[in-house]
């Protein structure tokens, strides 16, 4: 079997692009790979040209050797688009030799040690405050829209969700750096945004229970020092987890240390190399893993050298359904998984996206594809009727202008 094409093509997902890889071969097997970045969707499509070169040809079954290649050509670039360019490849090659077995990916790796895995509801609220029209669900104008919100969580089987810093009434979360601009705070947090944290985790809280489990996600948008304030204030709700994105391995163990909120972080990073030096300083109690980033082998080994460490993992999923249908093969194949998530809010065509079989969702769990392959299918056809608008550009398509709250 021969590597006879490799493509990259990027959908239209409302606010941000979702990217595709697709390789056929020969033999009539094609595979599909997702790499969706939202801020440099032009560079990997770039990325996927330029590797295709080394990719045809070539045995798409011998996934290791190919990515070996794949990375000894971008290795003076190492991380970045071309390894999520690298990743979106890997997970398309895997894609075609678990269909030529007639298995799934799991069963590729050993075979699933569980067959369904809990989810959390993520963006929660940070979604509908800002495209609330897009997605036709109730607008985020006020506090008591937030309260709703949570118990219609509570109400359709979830037992998590994360949230980012909404803005109920303002269209927005607090955002510095994504927009593309210097930022409005300079990473560090005034007083009224404390406390508007608080006022935000409580009222989720009032409406979920004491039970339920509360992530808040930061990104990049604080230094180390103002993310200690606020996770300080937060103690009290019992946070599932804090998250906090940081490419300094001992500032985010100084922010764990400083509280007793349960920090996350780690999406942004690539390959077992950058995690590893979190992962010996136990800088975090939760790790994030991007597969579209990683690729699945990459995953998988970053999974298992946080199991070494004694960590539970993640899988960081706000993509499409074939980045769900991957996530879930990975939970299913490692024994240190916290929980996964998945965007619940989304735009009208994401089902439309597979065909053959959607995810399997019921009481806050998914059930893990067992079909062939990543177990569902991309439909070309609704791929290529939302095509991504490149002169839109990622950073302004996908973040409302800068604001004063």
């Amino acid at each position: 079997m021969k590597i006879t094409n490799a493509e990259a093509m990027v959908v239209d997902a409302g606010w941000r692009p979702w990217i595709f890889v697709k390789v056929e071969t020969d033999a009539g097997l094609t595979g599909w790979g997702e790499c969706s970045d939202a801020r440099t969707p032009l560079g990997i499509i770039g990325a996927v040209a330029d590797l295709k070169a080394i990719l045809l040809g070539q045995d798409p079954r011998a996934f290791e050797a190919r990515f070996a290649d794949m990375v000894r050509l971008t290795r003076s670039s190492p991380g970045g688009i071309a390894a999520k360019a690298t990743a979106g490849v890997e997970l398309a090659l895997l894609d075609i030799k678990a269909k030529a077995l007639g298995i799934s990916v799991a069963e590729l790796f050993g075979g699933p040690i569980r067959d369904q895995v809990r989810l959390y509801w993520s963006h929660c609220g940070s979604t509908r405050v800002r495209h609330s029209k897009l997605l036709g669900t109730p607008p985020i104008e006020g506090w008591e829209d937030i309260a709703s919100l949570g118990k219609e969580v509570v109400a359709r089987g979830y037992t998590a969700l994360k949230t980012n810093l909404v803005m109920p009434g303002k269209g927005g979360t607090w955002h510095s750096g994504f927009d593309g601009s210097l930022g409005q705070n300079d990473e560090w947090v005034p007083n009224w945004l404390v406390a508007h944290a608080e006022k935000l985790i409580g009222t989720f809280r009032d409406a979920v229970g004491p039970d339920f489990d509360i992530n808040l996600d930061l990104n990049f948008h604080f230094k180390p020092e103002a993310v200690k304030r606020i996770a300080k204030a937060l103690e009290p709700f019992n946070l599932h987890w804090l998250e906090f994105d940081c490419h300094d391995p001992q500032a985010v163990l100084e922010v764990k240390r400083s509280t007793s909120t349960r920090i996350c972080t780690g999406e942004t990073l690539i390959h077992m190399d950058q995690y590893l030096p979190y992962l010996q300083r136990q800088a975090a109690d939760v790790f994030m893993i991007d597969i579209p980033w990683n690729g699945f082998a990459q995953a998988k080994k970053v999974g298992n050298l946080a199991e070494a460490f004694k960590l539970n993992v993640a899988p960081h999923n706000h993509y499409s359904h074939l980045s769900g249908a991957i996530a879930a093969q990975l939970c299913a194949v490692l024994p240190n998984v916290r929980i996964m998530e998945i965007d619940v809010d989304d735009v009208p065509w994401k089902d439309d996206l597979v065909y053959g079989v959607t995810p399997e969702i019921e009481g806050g769990y998914i059930t893990v594809p067992s079909g062939p392959g990543w177990g569902v299918e991309i439909d070309e056809e609704v791929v290529r009727a939302h095509p991504w608008d490149a002169a839109a550009g990622g950073i302004p398509h996908t973040v409302p202008p800068p604001r004063s709250y």
